[in-house]
């Protein structure tokens, strides 16, 4: 029995071996949910105990006292991409929780012009047809708490899903896991993204190819790799929250972002590279939300060949009244960095509160 499970996992070990990693592969998993998380720059890893805590770190979701929903929707470049998300959470019992979720990222209604010409030289704009591009996401997750004192444990099992209208298509399957424990008036939070790694297998359309591929003369496409494999990443936050007077008060918390593998991150080596994010959310008896915060700390190369330093700013606000909570981000204040802001809202609904 010993040498049948030594032998599965040497050849295990070997097919991934074998696969290809990318640096960058599902990369709209790595967008973030929750406008509230999103205005304080994803800076939330320790302090998340909500249903969005599905994404954010599942530890979290021990946190919930009852049923929790929760909706988002973010527009991207310029509203050509729509970005959603939905989820929701329940307790089990007093030391674990479960909770669903669903993730899409699309950019819907591209011009398929692959057949304008035809096979005489004509062009016959009948011809163009329109389809999706689309990124989905099912998680499944589970928490509890652990025999230690304030250490919670949580799990999240994912689908994913990649559609190129008829083009192309992807399955693909994963794991993350995440640690949430306190330690007098400090949390701390770690977030493992694709532990186990994240394996995408991509069924492309032959016929489809086959009208593409002789596009451009001399210049062949050539079949793209049909295996696609996600490398693990990590996520550890540190968080404090602060009285201030009778009314308010200050969370703050800073998280670093670890990719092993060399980026344009602020720290990068060819072990890992790191990119820090910090986060502030001032409350006011817990009814009105202000939050702040900065991340996405990159290298960018000039055309001079000189480097300088792109960040994103974000800010949000919120308002929670009787178990409905709305917040709104706004992401990259002022386009400072290389990427367009957007405008992110979303709702969280608690059955808590609603009960009589």
């Amino acid at each position: 029995m010993k040498f049948r499970i030594l032998l599965l996992f040497l050849f295990f070990s070997f097919f991934l071996s074998a696969q290809s990693f990318r640096n960058y592969s599902n990369e709209f998993l790595n967008i973030g949910v929750d406008a509230a998380a999103l205005g304080m720059s994803k800076a939330v890893v320790a302090t998340s105990n909500n249903v969005n805590s599905i994404y954010w770190n599942p530890a979290g979701l021990v946190g919930i006292e009852d049923y929790q929903g929760s909706l988002m929707h973010a527009s991207y470049f310029a509203g050509i991409a729509n970005y959603n998300h939905a989820a929701f959470a329940m307790p089990i019992d007093k030391e674990s929780a479960f909770g669903i979720s669903i993730i899409r990222f699309g950019v819907d209604d591209i011009l398929n012009t692959t057949e304008l010409i035809d096979s005489e030289g004509n062009i016959d704009f009948n011809r163009i047809s329109l389809f999706s591009a689309a990124d989905y996401a099912f998680n499944i997750a589970y928490a509890r708490n652990l025999i230690f004192k304030n250490v919670k444990f949580g799990v999240n099992a994912k689908i994913v899903r990649r559609t190129i209208g008829d083009f192309a298509s992807s399955w693909g399957f994963g794991f993350d896991a995440g640690i949430q424990f306190e330690r007098n008036d400090w949390k701390f939070g770690i977030m493992a993204r694709d532990i186990t790694t994240t394996f995408n297998s991509w069924a492309i359309n032959q016929v489809e190819f086959d009208k593409i591929k002789d596009a451009i003369p001399g210049q062949n496409q050539e079949l793209p790799e049909t295996t696609e494999i996600t490398k693990p990443k990590l996520q550890i936050g540190i968080a404090r929250e602060f009285r201030i007077g009778r009314y308010f008060n200050l969370l703050a918390e800073v998280d670093l972002n670890v990719r092993f593998a060399r980026t344009n991150d602020l720290f990068s080596s060819d072990v890992g590279s790191i990119d820090p994010a910090i986060g502030f959310q001032l409350d006011y008896d817990n009814i009105v939300y202000l939050r702040a915060g900065v991340g996405n700390f990159q290298y960018i190369t000039q055309f001079n060949d000189s480097k300088s330093v792109s960040l994103q700013p974000n800010f949000g606000v919120g308002f929670n009244y009787r178990g409905i909570r709305i917040d709104y981000a706004l992401t990259n204040i002022g386009s400072v960095g290389n990427a367009l802001f957007s405008n992110i809202f979303s709702i969280t609904f608690d059955y808590t509160f609603l009960r009589p």
